[in-house]
């Protein structure tokens, strides 16, 4: 299975209410039900205008599928190709 960053353009993102955010998170979790268990949401970042999630799926077009049905925008899916952090240094 692959990791993907999702890249939302969602003007106005930074300023959703808990109640806002709480019913997108419960339509996602929906749609994630319906597709199985492929594919998992792992954690979303909320930023001024953009949403940026993190997936795990074996396909972007199970990504953008769960997008499709969520209604939700999935402007940029990229593929994970590393993972680096402080101790990437050492």
């Amino acid at each position: 299975m692959s990791r993907y960053v999702i890249e939302r353009d969602l003007p106005g993102a930074g300023k959703l209410s808990p109640e806002e955010l709480r019913a997108i998170s419960q339509k996602s979790c929906s749609v994630l039900g319906k597709l199985g268990p492929k594919i998992q949401w792992v954690e979303s970042y909320v930023t001024d205008d953009k949403v940026y999630c993190v997936y795990i799926a074996p396909s972007p077009e199970l990504v953008r599928e769960h997008a499709r049905q969520g209604g939700f925008p999935a402007n940029r899916i990229s593929e994970v190709r590393s993972v680096i952090d402080p101790t990437t240094a050492e």
